[in-house]
């Protein structure tokens, strides 16, 4: 994509409102293609990794609670990337810590903004192939993970329904479908 300076703001100035344990709200003040100030809220966040993993027909799926949704979700593995760790590795420990498996083939399909309006993180996609399972669960003192296996066509029959709303599982299963073509 061509750099469109007739479009670009430039930021000018940052102020951090309130860190939470999943980033920081700043106010972000810009100034305009037409040289005008705003400001603006933003999220800043550590990137985060979404690992789908494939076993035989079926994908490992996982079940947990969304304070945004106020619902259960069906997504796949993941979660924040620690400070520290490169996509790769992040998507390797999410996966152990939430299924007790490990790939012996790693792929990365891609990475998006997940809100780039008012997000300042990305997230990265990864095809984990060839499963062994070499533990159990390890989970975070907060998380309440339940994993399961799920035959694929049942996973792409119901994204989008209601126990699958999480919108980065969509992108994910379009990554992964991607590969297929």
């Amino acid at each position: 994509m061509e750099n469109r300076e007739d479009l670009c703001w430039k930021p000018c100035g940052k102020n951090i409102l309130q860190k939470t344990p999943i980033g920081s709200l700043c106010e972000i003040e810009s100034v305009s293609p037409e040289n005008e100030k705003a400001k603006y809220i933003v999220l800043d966040a550590p990137d985060w990794v979404i690992v789908i993993p494939e076993l035989d027909d079926c994908f490992l799926m996982v079940e947990q609670w969304r304070h945004g949704a106020n619902q259960l979700c069906r997504e796949f593995p993941g979660g924040v990337i620690d400070k520290g760790e490169t996509p790769e590795q992040g998507a390797l420990r999410e996966l152990l810590e939430e299924t007790g498996y490990k790939p012996k083939k790693l792929t990365k399909l891609g990475s998006m903004s997940p809100n780039p309006a008012i997000m300042s993180n990305h997230v990265h996609f990864f095809l984990a192939q060839d499963l062994e399972k070499v533990g159990n669960q390890d989970l975070d003192a907060d998380e309440y993970v339940n994993f399961y296996k799920e035959k694929k066509a049942q996973v792409i029959k119901n994204m989008g329904s209601s126990v699958y709303q999480h919108g980065l599982m969509a992108s994910a299963l379009m990554f992964y479908l991607r590969t297929l073509l």
